[in-house]
């Protein structure tokens, strides 16, 4: 726990056993808010090949992953670990641009 404290600049214990809590319910919550979107735009591995299916969720369940990030992490306290997260994260996508004042 002490490394990671110390590489993702957390303070407290509860602090990282917050962050990881968030990583998981928002990646399993992403995967399911997925679902429903998919079925509403008439996406399904019956009316889809899997081998393209399945990419395309996948690419759907990026954003909502990204979007809900900071959402689940600020019901967790953590909303400014979360956003400099996606800052950075989206940066290295090469979506810096967006977060440019």
């Amino acid at each position: 726990m002490d490394k990671l404290k110390e590489r993702w600049g957390l303070k407290t214990t509860w602090d990282v056993v917050a962050v990881l809590i968030v990583f998981a319910i928002n990646g399993s919550f992403s995967a399911w808010v997925a679902k429903p979107v998919t079925n509403f735009l008439g996406l399904s591995p019956e009316t889809l090949h899997p081998w393209i299916y399945y990419p395309l969720r996948i690419l759907l369940i990026f954003p909502i992953y990204q979007t809900t990030l900071p959402i689940v992490g600020w019901l967790f306290g953590q909303f400014k670990f979360f956003w400099e997260f996606e800052k950075k994260f989206l940066s290295r996508l090469g979506l810096g641009f967006l977060f440019k004042k």
